[in-house]
Protein backbone atom coordinates (compact mmCIF):
# COMPACT_ATOMS: atom_id res chain seq x y z
CA UNK A 1 0.00 0.00 0.00
CA UNK A 2 1.47 3.57 -1.14
CA UNK A 3 1.83 5.98 1.83
CA UNK A 4 -0.57 8.02 1.11
CA UNK A 5 -3.16 4.96 0.96
CA UNK A 6 -1.51 4.00 4.28
CA UNK A 7 -1.82 7.37 5.98
CA UNK A 8 -5.45 7.57 4.96
CA UNK A 9 -6.09 4.49 6.29
CA UNK A 10 -4.75 4.93 9.56
CA UNK A 11 -6.57 8.33 9.85
CA UNK A 12 -9.82 6.55 9.05
CA UNK A 13 -9.53 4.17 12.11
CA UNK A 14 -7.76 6.67 14.55
CA UNK A 15 -11.39 8.39 14.01
CA UNK A 16 -13.20 5.59 13.83
CA UNK A 17 -11.60 4.48 17.31
CA UNK A 18 -12.06 8.23 18.29
CA UNK A 19 -15.87 7.47 18.31
CA UNK A 20 -16.66 9.12 14.62
CA UNK A 21 -19.91 8.09 14.01
CA UNK A 22 -19.80 5.25 10.88
CA UNK A 23 -21.33 7.50 8.56
CA UNK A 24 -18.63 9.56 8.69
CA UNK A 25 -16.02 6.68 8.08
CA UNK A 26 -17.64 4.61 5.77
CA UNK A 27 -16.47 7.01 2.77
CA UNK A 28 -12.87 6.14 3.55
CA UNK A 29 -13.49 3.17 3.44
CA UNK A 30 -14.51 2.52 -0.30
CA UNK A 31 -12.28 5.12 -1.52
CA UNK A 32 -9.87 2.70 0.23
CA UNK A 33 -10.92 -0.57 -1.02
CA UNK A 34 -11.26 1.26 -4.38
CA UNK A 35 -7.89 2.49 -5.00
CA UNK A 36 -6.01 -0.45 -3.17
CA UNK A 37 -8.29 -3.40 -3.93
CA UNK A 38 -5.84 -5.81 -2.89
CA UNK A 39 -5.39 -4.60 0.76
CA UNK A 40 -7.31 -7.27 3.10
CA UNK A 41 -7.66 -4.84 6.05
CA UNK A 42 -9.22 -2.20 4.10
CA UNK A 43 -12.07 -4.31 2.95
CA UNK A 44 -12.51 -6.10 6.52
CA UNK A 45 -12.92 -2.64 7.82
CA UNK A 46 -15.06 -1.69 5.27
CA UNK A 47 -17.32 -4.78 5.99
CA UNK A 48 -17.85 -4.21 9.60
CA UNK A 49 -19.00 -0.53 9.13
CA UNK A 50 -21.16 -2.07 5.99
CA UNK A 51 -22.54 -4.17 8.97
CA UNK A 52 -23.06 -1.53 11.70
CA UNK A 53 -24.97 0.34 9.24
CA UNK A 54 -27.64 -2.32 8.23
CA UNK A 55 -25.83 -3.14 4.53
CA UNK A 56 -25.88 -6.35 5.01
CA UNK A 57 -25.33 -7.59 1.03
CA UNK A 58 -22.19 -5.31 0.41
CA UNK A 59 -21.00 -6.81 3.85
CA UNK A 60 -21.17 -9.98 2.43
CA UNK A 61 -19.01 -9.21 -1.00
CA UNK A 62 -16.81 -7.17 1.32
CA UNK A 63 -16.10 -9.93 3.79
CA UNK A 64 -15.37 -12.35 1.54
CA UNK A 65 -13.03 -10.43 -0.32
CA UNK A 66 -11.00 -9.84 2.50
CA UNK A 67 -11.29 -13.68 3.33
CA UNK A 68 -9.97 -13.90 -0.14
CA UNK A 69 -7.11 -11.65 0.03
CA UNK A 70 -6.38 -12.70 3.45
CA UNK A 71 -8.09 -16.53 4.83
CA UNK A 72 -5.73 -16.13 8.07
CA UNK A 73 -7.50 -13.31 9.26
CA UNK A 74 -9.52 -13.76 11.96
CA UNK A 75 -11.79 -10.31 12.33
CA UNK A 76 -12.30 -10.63 8.58
CA UNK A 77 -13.83 -14.39 9.67
CA UNK A 78 -15.74 -12.73 11.98
CA UNK A 79 -17.18 -10.51 9.65
CA UNK A 80 -17.86 -12.56 6.99
CA UNK A 81 -19.72 -14.58 9.65
CA UNK A 82 -21.82 -11.95 11.22
CA UNK A 83 -22.60 -11.31 6.89
CA UNK A 84 -23.66 -14.74 6.07
CA UNK A 85 -25.72 -14.53 9.58
CA UNK A 86 -27.41 -11.02 8.86
CA UNK A 87 -28.31 -12.33 5.16
CA UNK A 88 -29.40 -15.84 6.07
CA UNK A 89 -26.67 -17.34 3.86
CA UNK A 90 -24.75 -20.96 5.06
CA UNK A 91 -21.48 -21.55 6.03
CA UNK A 92 -21.11 -19.56 9.15
CA UNK A 93 -19.73 -22.48 10.77
CA UNK A 94 -16.61 -23.24 9.55
CA UNK A 95 -15.72 -19.82 9.83
CA UNK A 96 -16.40 -19.98 13.51
CA UNK A 97 -14.08 -23.33 13.82
CA UNK A 98 -11.23 -21.26 12.19
CA UNK A 99 -11.79 -18.41 14.78
CA UNK A 100 -11.90 -20.96 17.79
CA UNK A 101 -8.72 -22.62 16.06
CA UNK A 102 -7.09 -19.33 16.51
CA UNK A 103 -8.04 -18.54 19.79
CA UNK A 104 -6.27 -21.44 21.01
CA UNK A 105 -3.17 -21.42 18.99
CA UNK A 106 -3.24 -17.20 19.32
CA UNK A 107 -4.37 -16.64 23.12
CA UNK A 108 -3.36 -12.67 23.13
CA UNK A 109 -6.04 -12.31 20.42
CA UNK A 110 -8.58 -12.61 22.31
CA UNK A 111 -8.43 -9.43 23.89
CA UNK A 112 -8.54 -8.00 20.65
CA UNK A 113 -11.39 -9.58 19.41
CA UNK A 114 -13.64 -9.36 22.63
CA UNK A 115 -13.26 -5.52 22.28
CA UNK A 116 -14.15 -5.45 18.57
CA UNK A 117 -17.40 -7.25 19.98
CA UNK A 118 -17.60 -5.20 22.55
CA UNK A 119 -17.03 -1.94 20.33
CA UNK A 120 -20.28 -3.95 18.07
CA UNK A 121 -22.28 -4.10 20.48
CA UNK A 122 -21.80 -0.22 21.59
CA UNK A 123 -22.25 1.06 18.04
CA UNK A 124 -25.25 -1.65 17.43
CA UNK A 125 -26.85 -2.64 20.81
CA UNK A 126 -28.85 -5.91 21.07
CA UNK A 127 -27.33 -6.94 17.86
CA UNK A 128 -28.62 -10.56 17.49
CA UNK A 129 -25.65 -11.82 15.17
CA UNK A 130 -23.14 -10.68 17.01
CA UNK A 131 -24.71 -12.05 20.44
CA UNK A 132 -24.81 -15.70 18.65
CA UNK A 133 -21.49 -15.27 17.26
CA UNK A 134 -20.31 -13.85 20.86
CA UNK A 135 -21.61 -17.17 22.28
CA UNK A 136 -20.60 -19.76 20.01
CA UNK A 137 -16.82 -18.36 20.62
CA UNK A 138 -17.67 -18.38 24.11
CA UNK A 139 -16.47 -14.71 24.70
Amino acid sequence: MENSQESLFNQAMERYQSGAPVSDVIGDFEAITASTPNQSAGWTCLAWLQLLSDKNQDALRSARMAVKLNAQDPQARINLSLALLETGSKGVRDHIEFVKRILITLPDFEKELRSSLEDGLKRKPGWQSLLKVQQWLEL
